[in-house]
């Protein structure tokens, strides 16, 4: 089989609205309305139509073969403006010592912040559960080739990215964190605040504390689940580990899922990239498969390849030219598909 990342299309509506029924994550509902609208407004980003606070590109893994999307993944330009700021619980430590009593504590204390200049983030992370477990690692790729995207294009993004883990959650998909918290300040279900938030956002920083909270004070299982991350998540979470980004003290003020962040141009995948030039030579020596991108005006592909790189030049398979719609001569980014943390 073939598969390469590009840019979403308009027509990839009916795709991703069967991704997000096997899902329904909050920035990719399962909603045909709102889907096509994430579409649109993706086709204005690429077109360099809308400014990075408004930007959100969306990507999907396509399926050549049969002519599918089995998977997507976005980037928002910036989340966290003065009209829509970014919420967060930070996460630290009060001591707390009595000389009458000889004895002290160490309490965690969560103290709501929001953020007007926000970071870049990424998520919509989806692939089809068919195609979860295939060799050519489809969830890494959608997810690795954003990073792709970024190099070509820093000034339109941050110098840091955001990214938000979800956290275990129950079989009912409540969150005990939000009952134990959110619930308390809001009287707000779990689901209906959180999909409020994506629009507005007034209601948390007027109805939450804005005093610290002490998590002694939360039932045991709103505490265990505090910082944690799912286990459908964790793959994502060891991913992003080996590519730079680390655990920020920072909690989603919804479900307790942690922060993770990273400096923008420090991302391996970004750091490590390169730009060569297509060549051919007889006899090459493939290595292994690299990420390989190409863009041109609004067009975005990425593939992982078997690569041979000699200096500022790069061979790659005939089917991988074929894949990039490429010529010899035109330029080519690459970097590792592999990392360690």
């Amino acid at each position: 089989m073939s598969f390469r990342v590009r840019r979403s299309h308009l027509d990839d509506l009916d795709d991703i609205y069967d991704l997000a029924r096997q899902f329904d994550l909050l920035n990719l509902p399962a909603d045909k309305k709102r889907l096509l609208q994430k579409l649109e407004k993706s086709e204005a980003s690429f077109a360099g139509e809308l400014p990075k606070e408004k930007a959100e590109y969306l990507f999907v893994v396509e399926d050549l073969e049969e002519r599918v999307a089995v998977g997507c993944s976005l980037i928002m330009g910036k989340h966290g403006t003065p009209e829509v700021p970014h919420n967060a619980f930070k996460v630290f430590k009060r001591n707390h010592y009595s000389e009458d009593l000889g004895l002290g504590f160490i309490h965690q204390v969560l103290q709501l912040k929001v953020d007007t200049d926000g970071p870049t983030e990424i998520g919509g992370l989806l692939v089809d559960k068919g195609y979860r477990s295939r060799p050519e690692k489809l969830g890494k790729l959608i997810s690795l080739a954003r990073f792709m995207f970024m190099a070509e294009r820093l000034d339109q993004f941050e110098d840091t990215v955001l990214v938000e883990l979800t956290p275990p959650l129950g079989d009912d998909g409540k969150s005990d964190f939000w009952e134990a918290v959110g619930r308390r300040f809001t009287g707000l279900p779990y689901q209906e605040a959180d999909l409020l938030s994506q629009t507005h956002k007034e209601f948390i920083a007027s109805l939450f504390p804005s005093g610290e909270i002490y998590l002694c004070l939360l039932d045991a299982r709103a505490r265990a689940s505090i910082g944690r991350v799912g286990e459908q998540t964790k793959p994502a979470q060891y991913l992003l580990e080996s590519i730079g980004f680390t655990y920020i003290e920072e909690i989603d003020p919804f479900d307790g899922g942690p922060h993770y962040e990273a400096e923008t141009k420090k991302i391996k995948v970004i750091e490590q990239s390169q730009k060569l030039t297509v060549s051919h030579w007889a006899s090459p020596a493939w290595k292994d498969n690299c990420l390989v991108s190409y863009g041109s005006g609004s067009d975005f592909f990425c593939i992982s390849s078997p690569v041979d790189v000699r200096g500022d030049t790069v061979m790659l398979p005939e089917k991988s030219i074929q894949l990039l719609g490429i010529d010899f001569g035109e330029m080519v980014r690459v970097a590792p598909f592999r990392y360690r943390k």
